[in-house]
């Protein structure tokens, strides 16, 4: 193994999307639904696919934050998160839903769950996101920040230059 591949082996993931595959089936919240609350309800999922019109679709989830600020905002002190996996998990008796977690989520990630009136977030499902698996485009992969920003630029820079040569 490269060196530069074992550290990628050990560094941080969380579930990335590809917003130009996504298109906003659904099969990812049901899969988390079922994963973790063993019901097909898409309101128990840690992913929520925002649909904006017909064509734009956007998954979001947790991307497990180094210095996540949902943790210190909890009042109650009910989130904690992993030192080697990143993911933060919420102790549901000491939740109260007050919202300053969901406040401080830069992406939108942590979602109230309708039932118990806590607070949900992606715990990658002990590192096998079922999400990821059963994406019936790929549009969800296990990604490090490193390796999401570089296809980010990789596809910005591939749609930026034949708009310039236009």
């Amino acid at each position: 193994m490269v060196a530069s591949e074992q550290m990628e082996a050990t560094e941080r993931k969380f579930v990335a999307a590809d917003f130009e595959k996504c298109t906003g089936c659904g099969v990812c919240e049901l899969v988390c639904a079922l994963e973790r609350e063993k019901l097909f309800d898409p309101r128990l999922s840690r992913i929520k696919v925002l649909r904006f019109h017909q064509l734009i679709n956007l998954p979001v989830v947790c991307r497990l934050c180094e210095d996540a600020p949902c943790v210190p905002a909890c009042p109650r002190e009910a989130l904690k998160q992993s030192e080697e996996t990143g993911v933060i998990v919420v102790e549901d008796e000491k939740c109260d839903c007050c919202g300053w977690c969901i406040q401080a989520c830069p992406y939108g990630a942590i979602v109230v769950h309708p039932e118990k009136m806590t607070v949900m977030m992606c715990d990658l499902c002990e590192d096998q996101p079922q999400c990821v698996e059963w994406c019936p485009e790929g549009a969800l992969d296990l990604l490090t920040q490193k390796t999401f920003d570089e296809k980010v630029r990789k596809a910005t820079v591939n749609k930026l230059i034949p708009e310039t040569w236009r």
